[in-house]
């Protein structure tokens, strides 16, 4: 979603301000948890501001990022709403926004 894409950016264009090769290996790594709901899409827990929302725990602490996300059962699809950094308040519905 275009929201999550904008957010993918800024973070790897932050961690890669300072460490480039970080970023791309950051990168890969949440592109592989995100690809990996395709199996197991149930598998995280409900997000605690909107029980129809879901959210991937990614990384390691202190730098652990939740991934938003909604299963659209009639596509049998996943769809990314939103990347932040785990230590971020919860988020509103503009949060989720275009």
């Amino acid at each position: 979603m275009p929201r999550a894409q904008r957010d993918l950016k800024a973070i790897y264009d932050w961690i890669g301000a300072s460490s480039p090769g970080a970023a791309r290996k950051w990168y890969l790594g949440l592109k592989e948890a995100t690809r990996s709901l395709r199996n197991i899409p149930r598998r995280d827990p409900v997000t605690p501001e909107d029980k129809n929302l879901r959210h991937l725990l990614y990384g390691r602490s202190p730098h652990i990022y939740r991934v938003i996300y909604r299963i659209v059962e009639k596509e049998k699809t996943v769809e990314v709403l939103h990347i932040r950094h785990g230590a971020r308040a919860g988020f509103s519905d503009e949060d989720l926004g275009p």
